[in-house]
């Protein structure tokens, strides 16, 4: 698919207030395609539709929980009701959390997964049968995480742990949307200044409600790139048919993804000629 392809069709993004959602929603915007932004935060929403203001296309906004898969088939097929059937869906949403697995609480746990594992694949669900449908050229993104290249490490295991696992979904994606000629991007970023830090200020209660942490907490994601440098290597990927995106913002991120293939291949044990 090439950007051009995108000028009056729908492109619809999840986690889109702000982050690195919006600011695919942005390039997209300036591909000329119409914006669906879709996130859980209303209040957020309406002020990244009015950041989008200027770029002259039509904005839809969407209050959803991706987790939910219900609400996920009713949104899109409200949407297609209404003509609205994006040629671009980046399935983006995603939230992170300080906890570990191996004593986690429940609560965290199923939060994590359920909106990064099980959310891109009810987002995938709704949305990719009426992608097939389409005239034209059609493209999904998943957001997953340069977590998924390097060894599970730091204070963000089960984080980490979950993005392997929409890397896997995103691979699995563009396996099986080859056969209707839909390109699928897995997008790897590392280190960039969004508020992933601060998911808890969205948690639904049944995950055991908000929790907003004090802003001193967010100073090291601060000090990162902004997500807008994601723009030109989406694009390239995007135009080049789709596959792994990996977007290097920290020095060493390729030597520990080369060190980590090192290490399973030292321990390979192969049984099968014996």
């Amino acid at each position: 698919m090439l950007y051009s392809d995108l000028a009056g069709r729908w492109a619809l993004v999840t986690g889109a207030a702000d982050g690195i959602g919006f600011a695919l929603a942005r390039s997209f915007a300036e591909a000329e395609a119409n914006i669906v932004l879709l996130d859980i935060r209303e209040d957020a929403l309406a002020e990244a539709a009015a950041k989008l203001a200027d770029t002259g296309v039509t904005v839809r906004t969407e209050t959803a929980d991706v987790s939910d898969r219900d609400a996920m088939v009713a949104l899109a097929d409200r949407l297609a009701a209404d003509g609205v059937v994006p040629a671009m869906l980046w399935i983006n949403a995603g939230v992170g959390a300080a906890a570990k697995l191996s004593d986690g609480k429940e609560k965290a746990i199923r939060w994590v997964y359920d909106v990064n594992l099980l959310g891109t694949i009810w987002t995938a669900q709704a949305f990719a049968p009426k992608m097939i449908a389409l005239d034209g050229p059609a493209h999904i993104g998943v957001t997953a995480s340069s977590a998924t290249l390097v060894p599970i490490d730091g204070p963000f295991p089960l984080y980490a742990a979950s993005k392997y696992a929409t890397a896997a979904v995103g691979e699995a994606l563009l396996n099986e949307m080859r056969e209707h000629d839909i390109g699928v991007t897995i997008l790897c970023p590392g280190l960039l200044n969004t508020g992933i830090w601060n998911s808890g200020r969205a948690r639904p209660e049944r995950y055991g409600g908000e929790r907003q942490l004090d802003d001193s907490v967010g100073e090291y994601w601060r000090k990162a790139m902004a997500p807008d440098v994601l723009a030109h290597p989406v694009r390239q990927t995007v135009e080049a048919g789709g596959g792994w995106c990996v977007v290097q913002t920290e020095g060493d991120t390729r030597d520990k993804f080369e060190a980590r293939h090192a290490a399973r291949a030292a321990q390979w044990t192969d049984l099968s000629h014996d």
